[in-house]
């Protein structure tokens, strides 16, 4: 969302990791610790911590090139910065898709929350054999996704003034239930039981973290990278923020699990045949209704609400962020990052983001943890660029102000790379090859945009020669490869992670960790001549803010999303 050249400076460190909290604590508590003890059992406690050591690399490596660049909505420019406009536009979909995705899902959170209810319509939302959303259940899905899209088109200054309410009331509502169902009775066998902690072999904890909500729930990192731009100090402010609210996320998920596990009641574990047999639409609202904890039941179909509210004001507010800076770069129409000059939103981005959000609920919007698994997929190849944007930038611009740096980076970015790369890899077939298939849909856009573009400039009498499509792509082949590579690792590998089973999973795995370097290393070389040949960005930190449109009927400037 928008704030004026004026404003954009003012956010304090606490309001900076209140949006981190809030945007973490979206609907991914509501459902993280039922699905990740569904597939992995009691070692889902693992998961939560590989997934935060993983996130928090992650983080770290943006906070260094945010904390130098405090772009709003960084995350869709910094691969232009590092290796031109191909690559910075390949990432940047992908982030846009990740972010944007993020809208309809928690709708969806919302939605099978209702089924908790107690009236007959709203039994109806789901499935009960599926678990999956009826017509029923999409249409108020949908009207919930219109309805908080309104909410931040129409009111964002006053929604963001209330973000920091609704944060400490999300924060409550979670620690509450943590304390009714520890409260309740607490099983301890229920870790030993019924095939012990990891009853379906570390393989299903690693699939865990990517496709059960792990990775979903610590993503809201990226709100504090997105918005970052917006603190009095972007460098102390960044990295503060992301180690604070990942912190006390993972404390509250730990604590969520541990509860979750412990108040199952053992003769639902005993008649459903474990772990993997406990299937609820609703986990904690259900798991309370079944103890009797009404009050517990009340204030969580609240919190349904509450969550995904609170969190949609960040992913509405980010990613109009995304779609104005790939309009700024010129591969998104210009006409996209056009400003209100009352409301200060980016209204056309808006649009098209709900657009996007629309088709998603429609195609793979099914349930919570289908789409999910989906947008996690997104979200670990939006992650790739942070590292190597450091390793690139370590080299081409030494000089540049760093208010933060990453400590060992030498080892740090591709040891988080391949880290990456195994979690994309963990996502499961056949997730990862539709994943890799709309990203790449971005390569044939870009060709149309680079060649239309040129054409242009040839037209109108440019000075110099035109830079050619090949060597324009240059600097991201190593991304197509990268993609295609992993994709046909996962289709081929083992069969816990959706694979044929060629590649045995721990094999599959290996083979991920030790190629990926070799990939780290290739796009910091193709960064370091795209550097050399000018294919750059030659944005300034001075210049981190995108340059503010001027429309007819309000000539004073605007800073754009």
């Amino acid at each position: 969302m928008d704030m004026s050249a004026g404003e954009r400076k003012g956010l304090s460190l606490f309001a900076l990791i209140m949006i981190g909290i809030g945007s973490i604590f979206g609907s991914g508590w509501l459902f993280g610790a039922g699905s990740a003890a569904q597939v992995a059992g009691p070692a889902a406690l693992v998961a939560w911590v590989i997934g935060v050591i993983f996130i928090g690399l992650i983080a770290m490596s943006y906070a260094e090139v945010g904390s130098a660049y405090p772009i709003p909505g960084g995350m869709a420019r910094y691969g232009h910065l590092s290796h031109g406009p191909v690559l910075g536009f390949l990432t940047g979909w992908a982030v846009w898709i990740a972010t944007a995705s993020l809208i309809p899902i928690e709708s969806i959170a919302a939605t099978q929350y209702m089924t908790s209810w107690s009236f007959d319509w709203a039994k109806g939302l789901i499935d009960p054999a599926t678990h999956q959303l009826t017509l029923s259940g999409t249409a108020v899905s949908l009207a919930l996704t219109v309805a908080l899209w309104l909410t931040c088109f129409w009111s964002v200054q006053l929604l963001a003034r209330a973000n920091t309410v609704l944060t400490l009331v999300k924060f409550a509502i979670p620690v509450l239930a943590v304390l009714a169902l520890a409260g309740s009775g607490f099983h301890a066998s229920n870790f030993t039981d019924h095939g012990g902690f990891a009853p379906y072999g570390w393989p299903a904890v690693l699939t865990a973290v990517t496709t059960c909500g792990v990775v979903f729930a610590f993503n809201g990192f990226q709100a504090v990278v997105n918005l970052g731009g917006a603190a009095k100090n972007p460098g102390r402010a960044i990295p503060v923020a992301l180690v604070g609210a990942l912190a006390l996320g993972l404390v509250i998920y730990l604590a969520l699990q541990v509860a979750y596990l412990g108040a199952v009641p053992p003769e639902l574990l005993e008649r459903s045949g474990g772990w993997q047999g406990v299937n609820l639409s609703s986990p904690f609202a259900d798991l309370a209704g079944l103890l009797m904890l009404h009050w517990v039941v009340t204030m969580l179909q609240f919190g349904a609400f509450i969550s995904p509210a609170g969190s949609n004001i960040a992913n509405v507010a980010s990613a109009a962020y995304m779609v104005t800076n790939l309009a700024e770069t010129g591969f998104f129409p210009r006409k996209l990052a056009a400003v209100h000059p009352r409301y200060g939103t980016a209204r056309p981005a808006m649009w098209l983001n709900l657009a996007f959000s629309v088709l998603l609920l429609l195609t793979v919007g099914h349930s919570w943890q289908a789409l999910a698994g989906v947008v996690s997929a997104a979200m670990v190849i939006s992650y790739l660029i942070g590292p190597i944007a450091v390793g690139v930038l370590r080299r081409t611009r030494p000089d540049l102000p760093r208010p933060f740096r990453l400590p060992a980076a030498g080892v740090l970015c591709p040891v988080t790379f391949a880290f990456a790369a195994c979690a994309l890899y963990w996502s499961k077939w056949p997730e990862t090859g539709k994943i890799t298939v709309l990203t790449l849909l971005a390569v044939p856009a870009a060709a149309l945009v680079l060649r239309r573009r040129g054409k242009t400039a040839q037209g109108e009498g440019a000075a110099g020669p035109r830079v050619g499509l090949l060597r324009q792509f240059a600097p991201a082949w190593w991304m197509v490869a990268f993609l295609v590579w992993t994709a046909a690792v996962s289709a081929l590998g083992g069969e816990e992670f959706g694979g044929r089973g060629v590649i045995p999973g721990v094999l599959g795995t290996a083979v991920m960790a030790v190629t990926a370097p070799a990939f780290y290393f290739w796009a910091v070389r193709s960064g370091v001549k795209a550097h050399e040949r000018g294919l750059t960005s030659d944005l300034s930190p001075a210049e981190t803010a995108p340059a503010p449109p001027v429309t007819s009927d309000d000539r004073r400037p605007m800073a754009s999303v």
